[in-house]
């Protein structure tokens, strides 16, 4: 029997997704869908038979919608999952669960009055089997402990509208959450450095930017946010731990020989590079949800952690200086 999904947004995250939850995972029916654009929802809804749903209260509220997608702006994210945990209904919150901290704590102080997880945050990467390959070397101890990790994320080009703080609150978080689940501990600091400008970036930008972080341990990690590279979208990691070292595969190409030359091609797009953890992320929390159970993945914590630790990126960002990360004590909750 399918579980009845709505779908919150219907941009092109949230169209994606609704084509996923229709085509590719399995036990899921998309049965309305909501967002401040009726027409755009309409699209969307008509494509797979869907209602839409004139708002994003309603749509939670709907006694045939079981569970809830949310993939609309970021800002909304907070009240739109809090109406979840309030409906008892679990909910799929792509990043960033809130912009602001406190909106978190909020979060997880409902959660845990409900007395059980609905909460899962889409951090994606936790679902790329490249990434859950050096997980297992890790937990193996096969590097031995982790003392350095270095990161770099490339985009050809972005829009006019991206900002400079965008590079830690949208981009580099994607680092943030996988390498605090890599780790398997929390950052205590991080500072911004600011290399040369690359020419080729629109004005009002600082592209590219450096984020220098370290955990609790006392490891370094250093992270590259570089968003007009021009050449593709690539994205790399290595950890390096007191008996060895593993990196990030690089997504499998084929290696062409021609004219005197070996070259394999690089991807263009982050929808391309992690196309199949998407589709592993939603369908392993359909199938918990199914079950009735709680979801496994990315957590109210997690959410909340990530958004600590980019603001205080960017808080370093505007002064230069190193700043301490205090995200509190976590909740037994979500241990």
């Amino acid at each position: 029997m399918s579980i009845r999904i709505g779908v919150i947004g219907t941009g092109w995250i949230g169209e994606q997704h609704v084509r996923r939850l229709t085509e590719l995972v399995s036990g899921t029916t998309v049965v309305a869908v909501s967002d401040i654009d009726p027409e755009l929802a309409a699209s969307v809804a008509s494509q797979v038979g869907a209602r839409v749903v004139d708002s994003a209260e309603k749509l939670v509220a709907d006694p045939e919608v079981e569970a809830v997608v949310i993939t609309s702006w970021g800002p909304v994210h907070a009240e739109q999952v809090l109406a979840c945990i309030e409906a008892g209904k679990p909910v799929f919150c792509e990043k960033p669960l809130t912009t602001d901290a406190a909106d978190g704590r909020r979060i997880m102080e409902a959660e845990q009055a409900f007395g059980r997880r609905l909460v899962q945050v889409g951090f994606m990467r936790r679902y790329d089997a490249g990434y859950r390959q050096m997980k297992r070397v890790l937990d193996s101890d096969a590097i031995g402990e982790p003392l350095m990790a270095h990161c770099v994320h490339r985009n050809p080009t972005v829009r006019e509208s991206y900002t400079t703080e965008m590079a830690a609150k949208d981009t580099a978080v994607h680092e943030v959450d996988a390498l605090r689940w890599l780790l398997g501990e929390e950052f205590t600091s991080v500072q911004t450095v600011l290399p040369r400008k690359t020419p080729k970036r629109f004005e009002h930008l600082q592209d590219p930017q450096i984020f220098l972080f370290e955990t609790a341990s006392g490891a370094r990690v250093d992270v590259e946010v570089f968003v007009n590279c021009q050449y593709g979208y690539d994205i790399q990691c290595e950890i390096v731990g007191e008996d060895g070292a593993v990196r990030l595969p690089d997504p499998a190409a084929p290696l062409v020989r021609h004219a005197g030359q070996a070259s394999f091609p690089v991807l263009q797009e982050f929808g391309d590079r992690f196309t199949e953890a998407f589709d592993v992320e939603l369908q392993e929390w359909a199938d918990r949800v199914a079950a009735g159970r709680e979801p496994t993945g990315p957590n109210s914590w997690d959410g909340y952690a990530a958004t600590v630790v980019t603001d205080a990126a960017v808080q370093s960002l505007h002064t230069g200086a190193p700043v301490p990360i205090d995200l509190g004590e976590r909740p037994d909750f979500y241990a």
